[in-house]
């Protein structure tokens, strides 16, 4: 595990020396730790003092996020309460060159919201007022610490849900769904968060607000809001999200398959696509995977299942008891050796238990883990499970599969314990290879967790340098300090003006006055 503490001079001298990975380390020139402390004492002016946190120890509450490989000791935590709070302390960090990390329920996988060992980690969590339910407007407005779960509920009543479901969706706010394009079981058929996100009030860099987006269906110009959709808290920190809301379907059901295979698992997956139906989801989990789910939540799957198919499908009653009757029909012909329709509401969310307590419940089975998040085309599903099971084979490690099989979102637990010596690089080297996998099919290295911390030395594998510099371009335009969440997405520390290995004069975004773009 990578553990990096800072030196703030209210809390002393640290005794960790846990060396900092690279891509966690970026800051600018004129960061320091006198000016953490200048900006501790602007807040402690401003802010009321139950925001602040400065104790040791529970400063180590936010030193990770829910990818628990990486840990770092924010030097503050502000709580707040409000966007004003929020301005206040970005305003400061501004003033002072002090990086700064957004937070919300710190449920991410790719240590997005790893905080700055030098800087300030703002916490948007109780920020939760569902400001308004508009069932006419399909709409509705939510500070961004509401919990996902949280919109569907309150728009159930009107004929309406919130579509975006990650796994910690009970969990999970809105800010970090809106920050990490997060997706969940039913992207498949309904997408990420950025289709449903019409408009965002975002504290930029500078500590100035701006709202992207409208509440109309396609705002003209620059798709601005689009940018800031999946940009990982590196462009500023929301305040409000308009997002869009969709009508409860006429009717929902749902298919637990059991398959003696992956192969037949994913084999069933190829027919039903193949066939036109698009489920609102299609989940699949190996028979690993499967023993974590049964010793946390005792969701009941078929014994001796190799893997087991989760489908979903909603809509009218008509088209969705003829397609649920087709679907049925191609698990059978492809090896399904049971079969288990939901009858009600209860057994529907008993069949989806199981999936999604599978991240949680592989605690059960490993002391340790790391999820990974690569996508390939459903073509090659059944071959890179193969060369994963030979990776991991090789490597002497377990590795449990839970994935989105309907888009090829493959969620991989690379199973380890820290305390055994250099089981937990070893992990970090099958994770890595895993991705490479997916890079050699055509994929991804992420579909809905984000670069983050964990990924970010990956990206030159996918991405050429103009790439990456062009990105760097429209990150200096919202950001030419390089103080919002620094070391993330970006395989290694670059300051606006820079172009590694080219030249040192300011970017051509600067020089053509791009960062006023507000």
């Amino acid at each position: 595990m990578t553990t990096i503490t800072p030196q703030d001079p209210e809390l002393g001298p640290t005794t960790d020396n846990s060396p900092a990975p690279q891509e966690n380390s970026q800051v600018t020139p004129e960061v320091g730790l006198g000016s953490v402390e200048r900006v501790r004492q602007r807040l402690a002016r401003e802010l009321p003092p139950e925001a602040l946190i400065t104790d040791r120890t529970r400063l180590r509450t936010y030193e990770c996020d829910g990818l628990l490989h990486y840990r770092v000791t924010p030097a503050l935590v502000v709580l707040a309460h409000d966007t004003a709070m929020i301005q206040a302390a970005v305003r400061a960090c501004a003033d002072e060159r002090v990086p700064f990390v957004a937070r919300g329920s710190g449920t991410g996988l790719s240590g997005g919201a790893l905080p700055h060992a030098d800087g300030v980690l703002i916490v948007t969590s109780q920020l939760r007022t569902i400001h308004e339910v508009s069932p006419d407007d399909q709409r509705a407005v939510v500070d961004p610490g509401v919990i996902n779960l949280k919109v569907s509920e309150a728009s159930r009543p009107h004929g309406y849900y919130f579509a975006p479901d990650p796994s910690s969706q009970q969990i999970c706010s809105v800010g970090g769904n809106v920050a990490e394009n997060s997706g969940g079981a039913h992207c498949l058929k309904y997408g990420f968060t950025t289709t449903h996100v019409l408009s965002v009030d975002l504290v930029a860099p500078d500590g100035e607000t701006v709202t992207l987006g409208t509440r109309a269906p396609d705002a003209p110009g620059y798709d601005l809001l689009g940018t800031v959709v999946g940009s990982e808290g590196t462009l500023g920190v929301a305040t409000s999200v308009t997002v869009r809301l969709v009508r409860t379907p006429e009717t929902v059901k749902t298919l637990l398959a059991g398959f003696r295979s992956t192969d037949d698992a994913g084999a069933a997956t190829s027919a039903i696509i193949g066939a036109g139906i698009v489920p609102a989801a299609i989940e699949m989990m190996d028979a690993l995977a499967i023993e974590a789910a049964e010793a946390a939540v005792s969701c009941g799957y078929p014994a001796g299942a190799g893997a087991v198919l989760v489908v979903e499908l909603d809509g009218p009653v008509a088209e969705v008891d003829h397609e649920f009757a087709q679907v049925e029909r191609m698990c059978e012909e492809n090896g399904s050796f049971e079969r288990r329709v939901a009858v009600d509401d209860a057994d529907r969310a008993a069949i989806w238990r199981g999936r999604k307590s599978a991240f949680a419940a592989v605690g059960r089975i490993s002391p340790d883990y790391i999820v990974q998040d690569g996508v390939i085309p459903r073509t090659a599903l059944a071959e890179v499970l193969h060369e994963m099971g030979e990776l991991a084979r090789e490597r002497g490690v377990r590795v449990a599969n839970v994935f989105h099989a309907g888009d090829g979102n493959l969620h991989p637990l690379v199973l380890f314990d820290e305390s055994v010596p250099g089981q937990g690089e070893q992990a970090e080297e099958v994770s890595g290879a895993i991705l490479d996998l997916c890079l050699q099919h055509g994929g991804s290295i992420t579909g809905e967790h984000g670069v983050g911390s964990d990924k970010a030395k990956h990206m030159p594998k996918m991405f050429t340098e103009d790439d990456l510099d062009t990105m760097q371009l429209v990150r200096c335009a919202f950001d030419p300090a390089g103080i919002a969440n620094p070391g993330k997405i970006y395989p290694t520390p670059r300051l606006c003006g820079e172009r590694p290995g080219r030249r040192t004069e300011a970017h051509p975004a600067q020089q053509a006055g791009l960062a006023e773009v507000f």
